[in-house]
Formats: structure tokens, sequence, C-alpha cells
């Protein structure tokens, strides 16, 4: 049973399939790309083709272009970055996003043969893996990202995106219908995330990321469907954050940004306490310097004495034997 077929029947008992040609399968006359139109793109104009598209089929030279796009639609590939980069500080390594880049299978002679782009691509370590090259991620050439994320808003990516992905071997597909809802968007398309995770040969959805872990699809939908970045999406980042975190071994502390201010905090503290302490030292000696002479004195002396904090001990000590009442020291103080 397809993938689509799958999906629309609400059944995961799909058979396992052997790997086949990336080249040919699953086979062009299978695959649609609904809200799209396909343009005459060959080869030799490809490298000079900046415009966004969902596939491109060398076989025919054929592009499916899906533009313009709205704010929509992009928000969500907008605002993963970010997201992304909220947990790599508190995980303490950093992840890398690639955007709507191409990912490309060659043919034997290697030459471009298909090509998709996903509204973004997420890679969450950088540092080891086989990044894409200056052109394009190329299937069996680069690592594949460890999530790419497709958003349907006038798209339907079940048709055709989705089998090809599975079938290059993608590990984790979100697919994102926003909230606000297209004139062109089929009525049974519900506005939600959707998270495919594959297992074996063919995809399974379920309810959080495998590569953030504990990040739910309603969670991510929540996200890219704010217009402000709530508290609640906060609390989020910083769990899936932790949770990476402690599978690795690293925290806030290994990433630059955070240690600096952590850092900055600690110190302003340790001044503050420094501070606070002085004060209450001065304003201790003060009460018992008075106490001890007999003299009375309300609840909040010196705390409320004007210019008691900007005074110099000298000042202060000076006062305090010279007085005869705690009037008399407020009026030594303030006339100083």
């Amino acid at each position: 049973m397809a993938l689509l077929e799958r999906i629309e029947a609400g059944t995961d008992e799909a058979p396992r399939r052997p790997r086949k040609s990336l080249m040919s399968y699953p086979p062009s006359s299978e695959l649609a790309f609904p809200g799209c139109k396909p343009v005459r793109l060959p080869r030799e104009e490809l490298e000079l083709y900046d415009g966004r598209l969902e596939f491109w089929d060398g076989a025919t030279e054929t592009a499916w272009v899906c533009e313009p796009n709205s704010p929509y639609h992009e928000k969500p590939g907008g605002a993963l970055p970010s997201l992304v980069e909220r947990i790599a500080q508190v995980r303490g390594s950093p992840i890398t996003c690639y955007g709507s880049m191409d990912l490309m299978v060659r043919n034997e002679g290697g030459l471009a043969w298909r090509i998709l782009q996903a509204d973004q691509s997420v890679y969450l370590h950088p540092g080891r893996a086989r990044l894409p090259g200056a052109v394009a991620m190329e299937v069996g050439e680069h690592d594949l990202p460890d999530v790419v994320l497709e958003v349907d808003h006038t798209t339907d990516v079940y048709r055709g995106k989705l089998r090809l992905y599975e079938a290059w071997g993608f590990p984790e597909v979100w697919v994102e219908v926003p909230n606000y809802r297209a004139a062109s968007r089929p009525k049974r398309r519900r506005a939600g995330l959707t998270i495919h995770v594959l297992e074996g040969d063919v995809y399974r959805e379920s309810p959080e990321s495998r590569a953030f872990p504990g990040w739910s699809a309603e969670e991510l939908h929540v996200a890219f469907n704010e217009r402000v970045r709530s508290a609640r999406t906060c609390a989020v980042l910083e769990r899936v954050g932790a949770v990476l975190g402690a599978r690795e071994g690293t925290g806030p502390d290994d990433d630059p940004m955070l240690r600096s201010l952590r850092s900055q905090s600690r110190t302003e503290g340790r001044m503050e306490g420094r501070a606070e302490g002085r004060e209450e030292g001065r304003a201790g000696m003060v009460r018992a310097m008075l106490s001890s002479r007999g003299i009375g004195l309300s609840e909040d002396f010196p705390a409320d004495v004007p210019g008691f904090a900007e005074s110099p001990e000298a000042v202060i000590v000076a006062a305090a034997f010279a007085c005869d009442s705690e009037q008399d020291f407020r009026a030594r103080i303030r006339s100083h």
C-alpha cells in the first residue's frame, strides 16, 4: 500500500519494501504537487534559476513551482531557526538550519536528476556531519538533515514530496498546516502539525519528535503560529534543550553566549550582595551606637534617613557621636 493510501486509510500496517533506484522511484507519473504548476526548466538553466520550487525532474526537465509565497507560508520556516537556536544554547552545542536548499539526487553520470526544496532543513550536530556542498545537499554524498519542515498552506506534500522523502531515507519530516486558512486550501486539511519518523523504509506518524525528544506536534504547531513567543513555548525549548544536553553531557555553560551572560549575572549578584552587606553593616553600627547612648529610634531607622546610603562612613560616625536625638542625627546627615 502506498504512503498516500495508508494515510487516507488510516492504517500503519504497511509492508516493508526494498530500496529502489532513487532516480526512478517513485515514478514521476505517480507523483502530484497540488497547488503548484509545471514549468519547463532545462538543465542548462537550472543553476541560473533562483526561484522556489517543489520538485524538479531531470527526465522531463520540468519544475513544479508554487509562487508567490504568502507570509503565512513563510512564517513557520522563518521561525524554526530561532526556536532551535534557543534549544542549542540550553544544550550547549550548535544546531544549524539550511533553509530551503536543494536536496538532490544525481544520475550515474553525475548530473542532477531529481531535486526537492524543503521549507527548512535542520542539522542537530553540524560539527560532525557531512554538510551540504556549495550547490546542494546530495543524497548519498552528504548526511541527510535530521529534520525537514514542509508547510502546507496551499499545497499538499502527501501526494508527492513526502513519498520522495520516504524513498530517499530522510529520517524525520514535519508537515505544518498553519492556523490561517488560505482560500485555496481544501476544507479537509485541518490546521495542525504532523511528525513523520522513518522506521525501516516507511514513515510512521509520531506524537513527538525523535530528533528533539519531548517536543510534541502540538507544541510545535503552537510555536509556529504564535505572534509573539510565549512563556509556555520558552519553557518547552528549555526542556528539550536540557534533555539533549543531559544526553550529551553538555549544558548552558558550554554555549559561549550563555556562558558569558551567566558569568556576568553571577558577578553582578556577588557585587549586589556585598553592597547590601555593607549597607546592613553601617545601619547596624549606627543603631548600636545611638541605642548605647539611650537615644530612642524609630522602626525604619536609618533606612528612611535621606542621604544615609550616600554618606561616607566618617560622616555617619561623627553624626552618631554628636547628635542628641534621632531627629538631630537626621539633620546632621541632611546638612552634610
